[in-house]
């Protein structure tokens, strides 16, 4: 099969080296032979031999806008771990065990990297309940309830749902979810605008803003339609930023009671 020239951190993937299964199990085993030149010189090849299977995997996340030479330098360390951590005894092949170790390390970067931050206890609780979850799956032989893990981890069950929420990969609108002969169903086109049988509480809300003085309409606008901060409006209409609170509050207040 040709590969057509592909260079990913200075590497030419279509000149990678694919070792055979046959070829693994034995560089795995020279890992643990006792001579630790001889370890390194086979850690060394079974990484080499294994990089075009990080590029299959990382692949997957082509659509997250991230640098690929970044997702391939994750990869690759998903990969070593892989390596390391691998039990010949298990009788499974190592791509079985190494894909998964890497897609984990790729989506551990992409969690830490997001925009949308997330508080290093919610994460540590997020992970605590995979895992659990993981082993109550293995013991049971099914998807087990949060009440089930909530209850390992003598925790409230709302606190692991949000955990586990929380660490949800945001979803692109743009990410495709059908395709059929070309045309294309994106996540946005599954989502409703909420508008139907709106529009009436659209008139009554236009009314009620109508009737508010100038200075509130300047407060609510500059704050809800422009995004900017109660102190920068208090500078902009030169007033103490408790005043806009004050305002800000009772033209709220005003719009409420006329809906």
């Amino acid at each position: 099969m040709q590969y057509s020239k592909v260079e990913i951190c200075g590497v030419n993937t279509a000149k990678l080296k694919v070792l055979t299964e046959r070829e693994k199990t034995m560089l795995l085993k020279q890992m643990h032979c006792g001579d630790p030149d001889l370890e390194q010189e086979a850690r060394d090849e079974l990484i080499r031999g294994n990089l075009r299977l990080v590029l299959s995997v990382i692949q997957r996340f082509s659509n997250r806008g991230e640098n690929p030479d970044d997702l391939f330098q994750v990869g690759c360390i998903g990969l070593m771990k892989a390596i390391d951590h691998f039990d010949l005894t298990q009788g499974v092949q190592f791509s079985t065990y190494g894909v998964p170790m890497i897609i984990g390390e790729v989506r551990r970067f992409l969690r830490d990297n997001n925009s949308v931050r997330v508080s290093r206890s919610l994460r540590d609780l997020a992970y605590k309940a995979m895992q659990c979850r993981e082993k109550l799956t293995n013991e049971k032989g099914r998807e087990p309830t949060v009440e089930e893990i909530s209850a390992v981890l003598q925790l409230p069950a709302e606190d692991i749902v949000l955990a586990l929420e929380a660490i949800v990969e945001p979803i692109s609108l743009y990410e495709p979810v059908f395709s059929d002969g070309g045309d294309t169903i994106y996540v946005m086109d599954q989502i409703g605008d909420g508008n139907d049988g709106d529009w009436i509480d659209e008139i009554a809300l236009k009314e009620a803003v109508h009737d508010l003085g100038e200075r509130e309409k300047k407060i609510l606008t500059m704050r809800f339609f422009q995004g900017k901060t109660q102190m920068e409006v208090a500078q902009a209409i030169h007033i103490s930023q408790a005043q806009v609170s004050r305002l800000e509050k009772g033209a709220l207040e005003k719009i409420k009671g006329e809906l």
